[in-house]
């Protein structure tokens, strides 16, 4: 995904994925030059990620979209996870490499 060209779009998007989800909480991480990556995780246990320009504008899109930002991925939030099987299906074709 690239990251968010208007702050405007990625609180839409935010607010969007937590009103089809009934609610969700964010991670941000940092991911180099490339900004940060949100992780939203729905009530649900559906998750999603979206980018932006920088951990800022992160924080700012999720505060302005209503949605409670994690410090870090607590045990909690982890098990409220509820992978795809797409998503499995991907894992299962990588191969870590060390």
């Amino acid at each position: 995904m690239e990251p968010a060209t208007s702050s405007g779009g990625l609180i839409s998007d935010i607010k969007s994925f937590a009103a089809g989800h009934g609610g969700a909480k964010a991670v941000i991480e940092y991911v180099g030059r490339r900004g940060a990556r949100i992780v939203l995780v729905g009530e649900d246990g559906t998750w999603s990620d979206q980018f932006a320009d920088g951990t800022d504008i992160a924080r700012q899109a999720c505060e302005k979209a209503g949605v409670e930002v994690e410090n870090e991925w607590e045990r909690e939030l982890i098990e409220q996870m509820r992978p795809s099987n797409d998503l499995w299906r991907s894992m299962s074709r990588r191969q870590l490499s060390r």
